[in-house]
């Protein structure tokens, strides 16, 4: 696909602004002195922050391994960024969240991430703007089934 395709890009341009929006959050943490995570550990963040907890629907939604998600966690929880607990309806698994001591990292990156949306207000507009967090905010349903109608 080329970019003088008449066809919908929804999907390249909501990846470039994951992209652009996690690069900004980076830049801005590093500069005000927090250590930056990396792609893969913003995106768990991010997971974590809509409510998933467990190992292995965080492995699935990143798709990485479920050991590199194991190794991830173990890591993050030395750093006092992640607590890992039992997860109290299924003794065999376990629940992921932030651990207290990750607060004021959590509360910087909230502070950019905010910002970040004052500039994009300024940048694009505030209808612009909203449109676009309406649009992607909206419930879209469940996952289509695409499948071609039969050839005759």
């Amino acid at each position: 696909m080329t970019q003088a395709s008449h066809h919908p890009m929804t999907m390249i341009h909501l990846l470039r602004a994951v992209y652009w929006y996690d690069e900004a959050l980076q830049s801005n943490l590093r500069r005000d002195g927090w250590p930056t995570p990396t792609r893969t550990q913003s995106m768990l963040f991010a997971n974590i922050a809509m409510g998933e907890s467990r190992p292995a629907r965080l492995a699935a939604n990143l798709g990485i391994t479920r050991q590199s998600m194991s190794e991830m966690i173990a890591t993050l929880v030395e750093q006092n960024i992640l607590v890992v607990r039992p997860d109290p309806q299924d003794k065999r698994a376990h629940k992921i969240s932030f651990h207290p001591d990750s607060s004021p990292l959590r509360h910087a990156a909230e502070a950019v991430m905010n910002a970040l949306h004052q500039h994009l207000g300024a940048r694009l507009g505030k209808d612009r703007l909203d449109a676009l967090d309406d649009a992607i905010s909206a419930d879209w349903g469940p996952i289509p089934d695409l499948s071609a109608p039969e050839r005759k």
